[in-house]
């Protein structure tokens, strides 16, 4: 049985494809509650490590728990999954509500229809997340930040004990950016473990309560004013990064006098 405070456990995981490991013997555990957000370097295997969270990537060793439980052994619909906006395929004919409604048919013997129930479960989340007054909208023909809630919307519908997030706010504005972390600490304090990746260090250290720093390996992970330290970053992104505080908040920049 997992200790009473620990939801999420990589036992001595290594992962990778053939002839390139991205990391290996790699030990880490978060607790329930949980909101983190993995940041590295690209290429640093941040995203090998979400996926192999997800279960979609087998490890070459070691075992992946969620709450005492290998993720392999998961009912459908335990892991909600937002992908990348950059991954999505723009021009599949598909309306906004017809996105959310494809987050069920993880989770249930299919059918050529949906019910009554199944819809009000789609207003109220799309109400919820801002996005009622789009569902009809076909999904290419709205905002980047109405298209990071519809795949939201999509991931949640399905009460998923852990909500995954690859690169939630790449590509859109800076008040979107914002909005969308605000969104996501919203669900947390309602219950739902958060993972995510990101490159924005700044909002990161504003929005995030815990960070994960990686690179090949687990490099720190703590709270940002304990992580994102001068030392720790050069560690992660190789010296290239400073940390300032300012009115008790953290700004990360790219330090041009090391070049």
């Amino acid at each position: 049985m997992p200790k009473q405070d620990e939801f999420i456990e990589l036992k001595d995981v290594s992962a990778g494809y053939p002839n390139n490991p991205v990391f290996t013997h790699l030990n880490l555990s978060l607790p329930r509650g949980v909101f983190a957000g993995i940041v590295g370097p690209t290429g640093s295997g941040k995203t090998t490590l979400l996926k192999t969270i997800l279960g979609i990537h087998k490890p070459h060793g070691g075992v992946v728990c969620l709450n005492g439980m290998p993720v392999q052994k998961l009912k459908p619909g335990s892991i909600g999954y937002v992908p990348q906006l950059e991954t999505v395929d723009w021009s599949f004919p598909v309306t906004v509500e017809q996105v959310i409604l494809m987050g069920l048919f993880t989770n249930r013997t299919y059918l050529p229809w949906v019910t009554k129930h199944e819809r009000h479960q789609v207003a109220h989340l799309a109400e919820r997340l801002g996005i009622a007054s789009v569902l009809k909208q076909h999904i290419r023909d709205i905002s980047g930040g109405q298209q990071q809630r519809a795949f939201l919307a999509r991931a949640l519908i399905n009460n998923p004990d852990l909500l995954v997030l690859d690169e939630p706010t790449s590509g859109v504005d800076i008040k979107t950016q914002h909005d969308i972390l605000h969104i996501l600490g919203h669900l947390n304090k309602d219950g739902i473990n958060i993972i995510m990746t990101t490159h924005d260090l700044t909002s990161v250290a504003t929005h995030v309560p815990t960070v994960i720093c990686f690179n090949q390996a687990l490099i720190a992970h703590g709270k940002p004013k304990e992580v994102f330290t001068q030392e720790i970053l050069s560690k992660t992104y190789g010296g290239e990064l400073m940390v300032v505080e300012h009115e008790g908040q953290l700004l990360v920049a790219y330090n041009r006098m090391m070049h």
